[in-house]
């Protein structure tokens, strides 16, 4: 498994840019966790806002951008991955270890102002967490999602559905440029 860190500079307004760090997790399928040819993106400290203000910049930021369907909550403490949409996971307070890619993947701690964006058949699974972790998760174009943890019969249906999930139009966070849109080719 590879990391590559990229910044990216992007505006979002006409007088500002935000340098933003990219880290790239590539997962391959390990017999249980399907993974996807596509890398997780993790965008580092990318937002300010906290608490219920970052959760709302959050479900704007998604919504303008084309990711809907939010909720807020936590990240389920057992390995898990959808087969039939794409997930943004934008932390808006506290911190978090997470597992990614499943038992062989690597552990990863994100903060509030972290965004993670999981391609479908991703593995994650949250290990230990502060009391007060929450993320707004969405999907692109709001598209219903499922829950597989790897258990045995859901391939080779899981993996006939991972392949049929359309690359998303925008990235949650950067939009029309960078993101997913540079690194999901």
């Amino acid at each position: 498994m590879a990391v590559i860190t990229a910044k990216v500079g992007f505006s979002l307004s006409f007088n500002d840019t935000v340098m933003v760090d990219i880290e790239k997790y590539q997962f391959n399928d390990d017999g249980v966790i399907p993974n996807s040819r596509y890398p997780l993106l993790l965008y580092r400290a990318c937002f300010t806002a906290k608490g219920t203000e970052g959760a709302a910049w959050l479900e704007k930021r998604f919504k303008q951008n084309d990711w809907y369907n939010t909720w807020r909550y936590g990240i389920y403490p057992f390995h898990h991955y959808h087969s039939t949409s794409h997930e943004v996971l934008g932390c808006f307070s506290g911190t978090a270890l997470l597992h990614l890619g499943g038992e062989k993947g690597e552990k990863v701690t994100i903060q509030a102002g972290d965004i993670v964006v999981i391609p479908a058949g991703v593995g994650h699974k949250c290990l230990q967490h502060s009391p007060d972790f929450t993320v707004v998760g969405a999907y692109p174009e709001g598209k219903d999602w499922d829950l597989l943890r790897g258990e045995k019969g859901e391939r080779p249906q899981a993996d006939q559905n991972i392949a049929q999930v359309p690359l998303p139009g925008k990235d949650p966070y950067f939009g029309t440029e960078n993101g997913l849109l540079t690194y999901w080719k």
